[in-house]
């Protein structure tokens, strides 16, 4: 081979750049004077949401918050299973002007995305359940009131006076209260009574022990002092009236809070109950905690509305399944009429994506936004949803999928884990 001649070095023109050239390279972030904004400004995931709220909140609330029961093997195999979800894309497909809207319980949502109802919300942030409830409505999605919430019945709705409201219902062992919660979210305009039934009894939270945080609280020395370095806290905790079950501060005489908890959780709740309640109810009824089809499908034929898949986020029975692993069967065994939510687990955009592909109608998120709430309250609430939002409408186009509606099966590959380490639950 002829030897060639070497190449001749590269010349290089230079000039000193005007500013109008580098105006358009050199583009500093405006400046936030707020350090809640700027610690929401930087969080890019809902990961960096729960970084932030475990640096600004006593570690026995974001214990509360972020633990499980017992050696929380279920919390982990939830969020386990989201990762052995492959996206399938289609190419070739105008994503052009995506549509994340999906109809839900005769009402269309601006995604398939409801705020579960959590317990206490006010002890995380004390903008609590309204600040949770006025985001829903601003972002056009369902919250759940929790029976045991700080903020009552009727101060959620104020705070959200045409969002669409929830009410999660803990049946409870005196019929007096059970019509009390009911006529009052009938009165507040609640559109959607959603029946918890895997809290017979309560789940062992080992952190919450450690902590002291029971009902009513134990606090060790070391929980108070470290609860001491976060005096802001203190501070709108102690000056924004107590934490109490606010919905339940009327229940006939004057029971301590842990005598209201063991109200909440009765062994005798059966099927008679749901048909009580489905005949009382005249609004949609969705039984929450449902984790088998065998289960699903005597729930539906009790004239419920639906079901959502849920093991209570890993905080009562440990070593059940996840939720994600068992969704396919459960939808299976219900048909495609019935509504089917979801919860545990759900901490990305894409998440959403693969509940939706898997037959879920919508996610319930719970600790996503009170990560969300602890780092900064109610606009630490809106950037959850923005966060999940932008995740969510990204990766679908991604997958070429323009409308929420056009999600299937076929654009994911998943095979549940209960083929390999637990038992497969049949249809």
């Amino acid at each position: 081979m002829t030897e060639k001649p070497p190449l001749a070095p590269v010349k290089t023109v230079r000039h000193l750049p005007k500013w109008s050239e580098l105006r358009g390279l050199v583009q500093f972030r405006k400046p936030r004077l707020s350090r809640t904004e700027r610690r929401l400004a930087r969080a890019l995931s809902v990961s960096d949401l729960r970084a932030a709220a475990r640096r600004t909140t006593p570690r026995a609330v974001f214990d509360y918050v972020d633990g499980a029961a017992e050696e929380e093997i279920t919390a982990a195999r939830n969020i386990a299973a989201y990762r052995r979800v492959t996206f399938h894309p289609d190419a070739l497909r105008s994503v052009a002007d995506p549509d994340l809207t999906v109809p839900l319980l005769g009402r269309r949502i601006a995604m398939p995305l409801v705020f579960a109802p959590t317990g206490y919300t006010r002890m995380m942030h004390h903008h609590g359940e309204a600040a949770v409830a006025e985001v829903a409505q601003h972002f056009g999605v369902p919250y759940a009131l929790s029976t045991v919430g700080s903020t009552s019945i009727e101060d959620v709705r104020a705070a959200s006076p045409d969002g669409d409201l929830w009410f999660q219902l803990f049946f409870t062992s005196d019929p007096r209260i059970n019509e009390d919660l009911l006529s009052r979210a009938e009165a507040a305009g609640y559109t959607t009574i959603l029946l918890t039934v895997d809290t017979t009894v309560s789940g062992m939270r080992l952190r919450d022990v450690v902590n002291g945080l029971t009902i009513p609280p134990t606090l060790t020395a070391r929980t108070v002092l470290n609860m001491s370095r976060f005096p802001g806290w203190w501070f709108n905790m102690l000056s924004t009236g107590g934490l109490t079950f606010a919905s339940l501060s009327s229940v006939p005489g004057n029971p301590t809070p842990g005598q209201v908890a063991s109200m909440m959780f009765d062994p005798g709740l059966d099927l008679s109950s749901l048909d009580w309640l489905r005949e009382r109810w005249r609004g949609n009824v969705v039984v929450k905690g449902v984790t088998t089809p065998a289960s699903a499908r005597e729930v539906m034929g009790r004239g419920v509305d639906g079901v959502v898949v849920s093991n209570h986020g890993g905080r009562q029975l440990d070593r059940s399944a996840a939720t994600l692993d068992v969704l396919p069967a459960i939808r299976a065994a219900v048909g495609p009429e019935a509504t089917v939510l979801i919860d545990g687990g759900v901490l990305h955009g894409q998440d959403i994506l693969a509940a939706r592909a898997l037959g879920a109608d919508a996610v319930m998120i719970g600790r996503a936004y009170l990560y969300g709430l602890m780092a900064g309250g109610r606009d630490g609430v809106l950037r959850t949803a923005e966060i999940l939002a932008e995740e969510y409408r990204r990766s679908m186009q991604l997958l070429g999928v323009r409308r929420s509606e056009d999600l299937t099966d076929r654009h994911v590959g998943f095979t549940p884990h209960g083929t390999g380490n637990y038992p497969a639950i049949s249809v």
